[in-house]
């Protein structure tokens, strides 16, 4: 299995994954130069996506193929994502789930209110239209994990 940074080449790749796994697909297109994928026998097994807004990111499209689940290959994705944020100068990184709030504390995040995510990121199109309002927020902050 080969993790590397996202091409062009990968989009159609990448949404289908995103499709299957019940996430949004919304502004991926744009975004895929801060995403990583994990290749596997000429395919895609699994995505983590970054948004990069000045200090701040959003972690999105974190997704494993299912046969791939289980192998660890999920918070391998998260961690290469995070620490190209930090390698980006982002001091914080947010992220919205409906499914996986009790996933991402592992990594370091914790529970945030919406109103404390920076402007920026919250006129993201996963903040504005791709996730329901009802979506759990959580913030991992970079200094403290160092």
């Amino acid at each position: 299995m080969t993790v590397r940074g996202a091409s062009s080449a990968d989009i159609a790749a990448v949404l289908a994954l995103l499709e299957r796994s019940a996430l949004p697909t919304d502004g991926v297109a744009e975004h895929l130069g801060d995403f990583v994928v994990a290749e596997r026998d000429g395919g895609i097994a699994g995505v983590a996506g970054l948004e990069r807004y000045g200090d701040a990111a959003l972690l999105r499209s974190v997704a494993v193929a299912e046969s791939a689940r289980g192998t660890g290959l999920g918070a391998l994705l998260t961690a290469r994502a995070l620490e190209s944020a930090a390698a980006a100068g982002a001091r914080s990184v947010y992220l919205l789930t409906t499914t996986a709030e009790s996933y991402f504390p592992r990594h370091g995040f914790r529970p945030a209110d919406r109103e404390s995510v920076p402007a920026a990121v919250r006129e993201s199109v996963e903040f504005t239209t791709a996730c329901p309002s009802s979506a759990a927020v959580m913030v991992l902050n970079l200094e403290e994990s160092r």
